[in-house]
């Protein structure tokens, strides 16, 4: 098992979290795991990004080679675009559709969604809305986490585990509202792969 992940977004958008579920869940698993963040300006709203590799063996790197990432996972669609070249051919684009307009020439969504569409293997959704719908604008990161769980490689049961790792010590209410977006997401990915 191996799997080579690109985690994209903008400062703010709890792309540490994602890393951190995935990345408690592989080790809970027994697997290995390599991590290389980019928080690049994060406090300004910026591009951040890392790469997380898991693997049933040893892994000698932690920066993922252009055209070999089995998965980017984007919580801003622009910057899904920014990290294409390092998708495998058989990779898997995972993507909000809500932008994050912070520069002032922000090219139209619907030109962003013309290219995602491109991707053949892609999950594209609004997880702002779904997350805001749960009263929760906070969690669109898990539920961009639960779009992903399918292609992931991890048991769902333990990135479930791992969410509640990570967030028990902020209260039962935090631990349920982002086990309910990571579901929300995940229902969202599987109706779309089974159509």
């Amino acid at each position: 098992m191996k799997k080579d992940i690109i985690l994209a977004g903008v400062g703010g958008q709890g792309i540490l979290s994602i890393a951190a579920a995935i990345g408690t869940a592989a080790i809970n698993e027994g697997l290995y795991l390599k991590q290389a963040e980019v928080h690049g300006m994060s406090q300004r709203g910026g591009d951040v990004h890392s790469d997380l590799r898991i693997s049933d063996r040893e892994i000698a790197s932690d920066l993922i080679p252009e055209g070999k990432a089995d998965m980017i996972l984007s919580v801003e669609p622009m910057e899904s675009l920014r990290y294409l070249p390092m998708l495998a051919a058989d990779g898997w684009l995972i993507t909000n559709t809500n932008p994050y307009v912070n520069i002032p020439n922000y090219p139209e969504i619907d030109s962003i969604m013309a290219e995602v569409k491109k991707v053949n293997q892609h999950i594209a959704i609004d997880a702002n809305k779904i997350a805001a719908d749960m009263g929760s604008k906070r969690s669109a990161n898990m539920v961009i986490l639960g779009a992903a769980a399918p292609f992931i490689g991890l048991p769902y049961e333990s990135l479930q585990k791992a969410i509640t790792d990570i967030f028990s010590r902020k209260g039962e209410a935090v631990v349920n509202v982002n086990l309910k977006a990571l579901s929300e997401g995940y229902a969202f990915a599987k109706k779309l792969i089974n159509n």
